[in-house]
């Protein structure tokens, strides 16, 4: 069946307008209201009616457009020359210079400029400018600040067996990055999956290093060249010299033949003030210090044997465990050595037997740290066994001038502060730091902070005094913030350090005088009494009575301290 709906209209009405007209109301239905059907309703209560009276906002994204930033630099080259002059070539450039002096509008115009500078001097020599009025006021509120640190970031061995930070060395350009190296000290350490790398960290980024550095056999110590920046030195547990040019990788750029290398450990490596910023030279455990070149590796250019019989006998030689070099001495470093022994060389001397000039006893274990004072280069600071000591090369063959207290767990190592010439900083085998201030504490330090629960191997502050960088035996390299009144030196600070240790150096050369006298005194009454032996039964009986009465005294003065007992 088929449903059609037709509709039927004129062609002319199609599209037609349509016309309204006024038209009055009309009722179609109404219901009136039935009161019965309100009980089948139910009221509601309560009424709930909510209002808005806030603006409408409009939430509305734009997206800026992104400003490109490009790095850029400017070569500044010598110029004012003619054509003619090669300004890298001195005599071509002191025969011109030598010309242009003769001529009389040369003469004319230092004439008239003198004048002006004249005038210009006198009055900046009247006025100052940068005349700080209120420095004393500042000072003394730096004084009331109480020392403290914290920690700003800790650096992780990213390696899964964890090897421990031996030695740390900060970026000589405003200590941007700093280079760690990892190695295990442990006699025979043969963990599988041990890694040899080492590496340099960006400080931005401290949680993937910039650099891998890739060695024959773990580093032991690592250098930056303050002259060059790209040159890193590295001394290895084999006994190997390795360097990298940091521009071209992480693979060393040259190293030294094993068998011309050290025998043991390298933990000492220094970079000398050459002209060519090339020369370096090293201290090892086997006895030897050698110096390099590092632009001919293949053998040492000089080597020194540390026997202080002065017999260059290898057999005889101490074992180095820490090394010094100070440019303000250019001649003259350092050797602590495993004995606890250091040994002051001068470079200079003929034989190798006169380079080993000044011996210094005092440790009873290996020396960990041996630096000298930025301040005062004669002052030098060791740290071994559970004690640090300062010495002075003025009193030669004596004991250090100061000392701390014996600690429980051993130090393990030390340096000064480059900024406060009476502040050095000491790390033990508890985790602890010990920051010490000698001009108003010399019994305990002025700041102990526990940085790790494992012992802390190695420790570098940054040029500016303020970071310290401290390495555990579990990898980890902890940078520490110290407070202002640490890192800020006083007034007439540097000259009350002079005259304390001048003080002390005075003191410990009387004492030194008295000792020898009074062996002087020991050694004429045992030439002038005539020869005795004495009974050993009778010495040891001696000191029997002596020991036991030392005993009953003892127990009778703690039955009168403590009634009850």
């Amino acid at each position: 069946m088929e449903i059609k709906l037709e509709f039927v209209r004129k062609r002319s009405e199609f599209g037609r307008p349509c016309s309204f007209s006024d038209y009055l109301a009309e009722v179609t239905v109404d219901i009136p209201p039935d009161p019965s059907l309100a009980d089948n309703f139910i009221p509601q209560d309560p009424v709930d009616f909510a209002f808005q009276e806030g603006p409408v906002m409009a939430l509305h994204e734009v997206n800026t457009e992104r400003v490109q930033v490009s790095i850029k630099g400017v070569n500044h080259v010598e110029g004012g020359w003619p054509q003619h002059i090669d300004p890298k070539n001195s005599e071509l450039t002191s025969r011109y210079r030598e010309e242009v002096e003769r001529e009389d509008a040369y003469t004319r115009s230092v004439q008239r400029l003198g004048s002006l500078v004249e005038h210009y001097i006198r009055q900046n020599n009247a006025i100052d400018i940068y005349e700080e009025y209120f420095e004393e006021e500042e000072e003394e509120e730096e004084e009331e600040e109480h020392p403290s640190a914290k920690t700003i970031s800790v650096i992780r061995d990213p390696n899964v067996t964890k090897r421990m930070a031996t030695h740390i060395s900060w970026h000589p350009d405003a200590n941007r990055a700093v280079a760690v190296a990892y190695c295990s000290l442990d006699f025979q350490d043969s963990r599988k999956d041990m890694s040899f790398d080492s590496y340099v960290w960006d400080l931005e980024k401290p949680y993937s290093p910039e650099l891998t550095l890739k060695p024959s056999s773990p580093l032991v110590t690592l250098e930056y060249n303050s002259k060059d920046w790209h040159h890193v030195l590295g001394g290895c547990y084999n006994g190997q010299i390795v360097y990298w040019d940091t521009r071209k990788g992480g693979l060393p750029v040259e190293m030294t033949p094993v068998e011309l290398s050290h025998r043991d450990p390298v933990y000492g490596a220094c970079w000398l003030p050459s002209r060519t910023g090339t020369e370096c030279f090293t201290g090892s455990t086997d006895g030897q210090v050698l110096w390099w070149d590092i632009r001919k590796m293949s053998q040492p250019s000089e080597r020194l044997i540390l026997d202080i019989t002065k017999e260059d006998q290898l057999s005889k030689a101490l074992g180095a465990s820490a090394l010094d070099f100070a440019p303000a001495m250019p001649t003259k470093f350092l050797v602590g050595t495993e004995q606890g022994t250091i040994i002051s060389c001068n470079r200079d001397s003929k034989t190798p037997p006169e380079k080993i000039a000044h011996i210094f006893r005092g440790h009873l274990g290996a020396v960990y740290s041996v630096t000298r004072n930025p301040f005062f280069p004669k002052v030098f600071l060791s740290v071994g066994d559970w004690t640090a000591r300062i010495w002075t090369e003025e009193l030669m063959d004596s004991s250090s001038i100061m000392e701390t207290k014996y600690h429980t767990p051993y130090l393990l190592d030390g340096c000064w502060s480059p900024v406060k010439p009476a502040v050095f900083f000491t790390t033990k085998s508890d985790g602890t730091l010990d920051i010490w201030d000698f001009l108003f504490h010399q019994k305990e330090p002025s700041l102990s902070l526990k940085v790790s629960n494992d012992p802390l191997l190695s420790l570098r502050p940054q040029d500016n005094g303020c970071i310290l960088g401290c390495g555990s035996r579990r990898g980890n390299v902890t940078l520490l913030e110290i407070s202002p009144g640490l890192c800020t030196m006083r007034k007439n600070e540097k000259t009350l350090t002079s005259t304390m240790f001048e003080r002390e150096a005075r003191r410990e050369k009387v004492l030194q005088d008295k000792h020898r006298e009074r062996l002087l005194r020991e050694q004429e009454r045992a030439r002038a009494r005539p020869e005795e032996q004495e009974d050993p039964q009778e010495v040891f009986k001696k000191a029997r009575e002596d020991f036991f009465s030392i005993i009953k005294a003892e127990r009778r003065r703690r039955g009168q301290d403590d009634p009850e007992e």
